[in-house]
């Protein structure tokens, strides 16, 4: 037990300046092993500010104006830093991390990786999150590998049920094909 705390004495004779930069290492190394920006941004903070107290310490500088410039570094550094992890959003896009349910797959589209049947397959969506690949079905016929679908029903998020871009045809689509026929027979007079 003596031994424990000497070692522990030990680690607080470092300096300000030394700890700060452990710690922020620490921090770093911490949301390498579980990423989420849990630590990364304090530990960037930190990281810094140790980096610059050892800096200022080996001008010369007294205690006082070391701990000065260590804070502001925290702070300019931690505000860059959460500024920069925001604006560039790291993990994953602008609201991707955030949690939603089975509905919001309905109307996302993919590519069939294994034929779809009415009995199984598989797609990857397209912003799938995570795992983008989905077991799915097709209420009829088949869809071959590599052709471009959207999720009808997500049923769960379990298996979902898909059909093939090219079999979705609406109201609009019928009147885009009409005027593009048209135009075709139509030739340009200006």
């Amino acid at each position: 037990m003596d031994t424990i705390v000497l070692q522990i004495a030990d680690w607080l004779t470092l300096p300000i300046p030394v700890l700060l930069l452990l710690a922020g290492a620490g921090l770093m190394i911490a949301e390498a092993l579980a990423p989420g920006a849990h630590f990364i941004v304090i530990g960037i903070a930190l990281l810094i500010a140790g980096a610059v107290g050892i800096a200022l310490s080996g001008l010369g500088l007294t205690l006082f104006p070391t701990l000065i410039g260590m804070a502001l570094t925290v702070l300019i550094a931690g505000g860059l830093s959460l500024y920069t992890y925001r604006e560039f959003d790291i993990y994953g896009g602008k609201g991707s991390g955030r949690t939603s349910d089975s509905d919001a797959l309905r109307g996302k589209t993919g590519h069939v990786t294994e034929d779809v049947s009415r009995s199984g397959g598989e797609v990857k969506l397209e912003d799938g999150g995570f795992n983008p690949y989905y077991q799915a079905r097709t209420l009829d016929g088949e869809i071959p590998a590599g052709e471009e679908i959207m999720v009808l029903d997500p049923g769960g998020g379990n298996v979902i049920t898909v059909e093939a871009l090219s079999a979705i045809e609406d109201d609009i689509d019928r009147e885009l094909a009409k005027e593009y026929r048209n135009e075709e027979r139509e030739p340009d007079t200006a």
